[in-house]
């Protein structure tokens, strides 16, 4: 466990209690791991985000603006139809001689093909212009949001390469995936189709309206009435059934989660005979689930059912106020049937804004977690001196540092240490203790609070930190391998070493003899997490991916505790090799490794407390002593020493 555990502990216990206030944690309820179901997710600043999202798309204000005139300009075109269509109706109502007289015939009026189909022709084709405007703005949408996503992305990825690593460690990993991938995506797809849909919805309910108050003033005023309710009922219907849904895939996510944690441990179910109330849980959590579904359905199933009702009311209220109009002689025929057709219109655009304000507040919440991204602090500015492993000699000086993980509570106060060059420390001390700190600040993960560290007399500040760290292998009791080849995963810290290099790193490492027996070799492919081989075997490609970048300060993390005795002589006879003649610090879990290490480095509290070889500490009686003998309590002083690691583990 590292030295920032508790902090990371905290911080995980903060998010667990908002998590807890902000939606239902699956997991935890049934005592498995699973998705946290929560409500909509809104944005704890609307107005500034949206400002501030506005602002970040202003490289693409040109396709922005052709978006919204196209999509407006086409849903004029649909708009326009009915208004010409009355003048249709208007036609055919006057014809008295229609019926007996509907072509070019010399004494016909030739109605139909002279004034009836050009006008048909019109309305056809502004339906295509509305088609080919709607379909143009579409790709300029898709356009325009995969380029924001673009570039959204790789700002992303630009600022997180910046920031402290400290970050990385209060953060869980999900959460930094989710701002690459799913809020971005959202962001994409509120651009790509809930603006389209929000201009052509606004342009059409005000087009709509300014069209029926050309034609009667008052009709117009039903259609004005029904606005405030449709959006009254949607949203009220909306919100409710949003809440529906939320419970909805609660029960869903508790079903999937039992269902899970029972077939992941079908063994233990049965041996212990629970299948009855596995299956009666089961059967409570599916009855809540079709509980929650038929209110979700239902709510979900009523919105357009309570849109159309009052549709149709404002329909008859224009059919009845219509024809009053018109037996007055104040409309006509065919401006009723316009204004029954706007009618039509005027309820759908209310429709898809409501479907869409959920998806929009959520995008808007989204883009708010990827500014906060952006809002980062990042890390100090690199140095400019450069520095080679070829160069370096190795020695390392800590002077008077202080470093701390939270501000009000130091963790190191005043550390010094000289390190000559080709040197091997041990490092020892409880867990909290700054052993992992150490590590942490001379790869300079994390910046020291006061003080400096400097190898070969140079601070390592004025090092750039990719020189810097290319100067350290590193061995750690967990190991990373990629999915990719034996080989690759050797040569991952020095891609261009050859195959000659990258078998002769592995037989230094005894992993040779392991990796031949394998069905392609050195080009078996390792699956993801490399399940497909053992514990040792990954520590002993890591030990050889560490020889092969041939670094010149070496950081080992005892790595042997969940091994086989047989592998552990293996892992230490590598380690020794990998440590001879480089300048190393070995963190020591089992005191029983480092017994013979020519010099031991007690910490405690951040601080060296006791220095010196195993004798000399044990003889002071003091932290060590309490240490050495805790762990061992119990044990024999035969068994103590019979440890063949300890017994292999000789200074250089």
């Amino acid at each position: 466990m590292s030295d920032y555990d508790e902090m990371q502990n905290q911080n995980t216990a903060s998010r667990d209690n908002s998590q807890q206030q902000s939606g239902l944690d699956l997991g935890r309820a049934l005592g498995v791991g699973g998705p946290e179901i929560k409500e909509v997710d809104k944005a704890e600043n609307f107005k500034a985000t949206v400002v501030r999202l506005i602002k970040y798309l202003k490289p693409q204000y040109p396709m922005l603006i052709a978006m919204i005139l196209i999509a407006a300009i086409g849903a004029w075109f649909a708009i326009w139809v009915p208004d010409i269509m009355k003048k249709v109706t208007n036609c055919l109502v006057e014809s008295i001689e229609y019926f007996i007289d509907i072509d070019r015939a010399p004494n016909g009026n030739g109605q139909l093909y002279n004034y009836i189909a050009p006008v048909l022709w019109t309305c056809a084709g502004l339906y295509v212009l509305n088609a080919l405007f709607q379909f143009t703005s579409g790709l300029i949408a898709a356009s325009m949001s995969q380029r924001v996503v673009r570039r959204m992305r790789t700002d992303v990825k630009n600022k997180l390469d910046k920031v402290p690593l400290s970050y990385f460690d209060a953060t869980p990993i999900g959460d930094v995936l989710s701002r690459f991938t799913i809020d971005i995506e959202m962001i994409s797809l509120t651009l790509q189709d809930s603006i389209n849909q929000i201009i052509t919805g606004v342009m059409t309910v005000a087009g709509v309206f300014i069209m029926m108050v050309r034609i009667d003033w008052l009709l117009s005023i039903i259609a004005l009435v029904s606005l405030p309710l449709l959006l009254i009922v949607s949203g009220v219907i909306v919100r409710k059934s949003q809440k529906e849904f939320a419970k909805q895939q609660q029960r869903i996510g508790a079903l999937n989660g039992h269902i899970e944690e029972m077939y992941t441990g079908h063994n233990v179910v049965k041996l212990y005979n629970h299948e009855e109330e596995s299956i009666m849980t089961y059967e409570e959590i599916n009855k809540a689930l079709k509980r929650a579904t038929r209110k979700s359905q239902f709510l979900a199933g009523i919105i357009l059912p309570s849109i159309k009702f009052i549709d149709n009311l404002c329909y008859v209220g224009i059919c009845v106020g219509g024809g009053l109009r018109a037996g007055g002689g104040m409309v006509t025929i065919g401006d009723i049937q316009a204004l029954l057709s706007y009618t039509r219109q005027f309820a759908q655009p209310i429709e898809n804004i409501s479907n869409i304000a959920n998806t929009i507040q959520s995008s808007i919440a989204a883009a708010e977690r990827v500014f906060q991204v952006f809002d980062l602090e990042e890390m100090t500015a690199d140095g400019e001196k450069k520095i080679s492993v070829e160069e370096c000699e190795g020695r390392v000086d800590i002077e008077n540092v202080a470093f701390s993980y939270v501000k009000d509570r130091p963790l190191i106060t005043d550390l010094s240490l000289h390190v000559n060059a080709g040197e091997s420390i041990a490092i020892v001390g409880p867990t909290g203790a700054g052993k992992t700190t150490l590590v942490n600040l001379l790869m300079r993960f994390y910046e020291t609070d006061s003080g400096r560290i400097l190898i070969d007399g140079v601070d390592i500040k004025d090092y750039s930190r990719a020189d810097l760290r290319s100067l350290y292998g590193m061995v750690l009791q967990d190991t990373w391998l990629f999915n990719g080849t034996v080989a690759d995963n050797i040569a991952y810290g020095n891609p261009s070493a050859t195959r000659e290099e990258i078998i002769a790193a592995a037989k230094e490492a005894h992993a040779d003899q392991f990796i031949v027996t394998m069905e392609h070799g050195y080009d078996t492919i390792l699956k993801e997490g490399a399940t497909n081989i053992s514990a040792g075997q990954r520590q002993l490609l890591t030990i050889a991916r560490a020889i092969l970048k041939k670094p010149r300060i070496i950081i080992l993390d005892e790595a042997t505790s969940s091994v086989d005795t047989r592998t552990e002589k293996y892992i230490q006879s590598a380690m020794l090799a990998m440590m001879e003649g480089k300048t190393s610090f070995v963190i020591a879990h089992r005191l029983s490794t480092i017994k013979h290490a020519a010099v031991i480095l007690v910490m405690n509290h951040g601080d060296v407390v006791e220095q010196g070889n195993h004798e000399t500490l044990m003889a002071k009686k003091g932290f060590y002593y309490e240490l050495y003998n805790a762990q061992f309590a119990g044990v024999s002083d035969d068994n103590k020493d019979d440890d063949t690691a300890a017994s292999r583990f000789q200074q250089t």
